[in-house]
């Protein structure tokens, strides 16, 4: 089964304190936004995908007009709100991942990874997980978690939804909960920009 993408790039990044928007800050050489498109593009199980932009990230719009990816433009009221308005606004009534635009060690293959498990778990949606002691071993910030079966996680920000699901008051939610680096580098700090960097060059040298 292959399902729609969107990659969520409206909000704010006040935390990072810096005066680019988050999806065009610059990692190892090139927007941090460019590598999650890639990853998106290596997938085997993504057919499309759509940016999910708002008025905080007009330059990030200019950014996808360039590169001929095609656009949701949102309120950008939280990543909840706007997930929903792009989803009822394209219709989607299938499963669509969501992707946040700041996890730059994603691959194509921890996404078909992520889509495989929604399929197995065969509920109305799967959330990703990393423990939070993984992020603090590594030195990095935990600034969203969630509870699952009683224990708190960091939210990696990929998800799976049926979109057709989206109306519904209670949506049943199966978790994958993964150490993997690919979900656990998300950048929400200078100090995360500046560790991710390190981790991302040392696993490139190694390939």
């Amino acid at each position: 089964m292959k399902v729609f993408a969107l990659i969520m790039a409206g909000g704010k990044g006040k935390r990072l304190g810096l005066p680019v928007e988050k999806p065009l800050l610059q990692f190892l050489g090139k927007p941090l936004i460019e590598w999650v498109v890639e990853a998106v593009k290596a997938s085997q199980n993504i057919s499309d995908f759509y940016i999910v932009t708002s008025q905080h990230t007009p330059e990030t719009e200019k950014k996808c007009k360039q590169e001929n990816w095609r656009i949701i433009r949102t309120d950008g009221r939280n990543y909840h709100d706007d997930l929903k308005q792009a989803v009822l606004d394209r219709q989607l009534c299938f499963p669509v991942l969501t992707i946040p635009a700041d996890l730059p060690a994603l691959t194509g293959e921890f996404l078909d990874k992520t889509i495989s498990a929604f399929i197995q778990q065969g509920k109305d949606a799967l959330a990703v997980f990393v423990p939070i002691e993984k992020r603090e071993k590594l030195g990095l910030s935990v600034s969203s978690y969630d509870k699952h079966e009683g224990i708190d996680y960091a939210l990696s920000g990929v998800n799976v939804l049926d979109g057709s699901k989206i109306h519904q008051e209670h949506i049943e939610t199966g978790a994958l909960i993964t150490e993997d680096i690919e979900a656990s580098l998300n950048i929400n700090t200078q100090k995360d920009l500046e560790i991710a960097e390190r981790i991302v060059s040392e696993r490139l040298k190694r390939k």
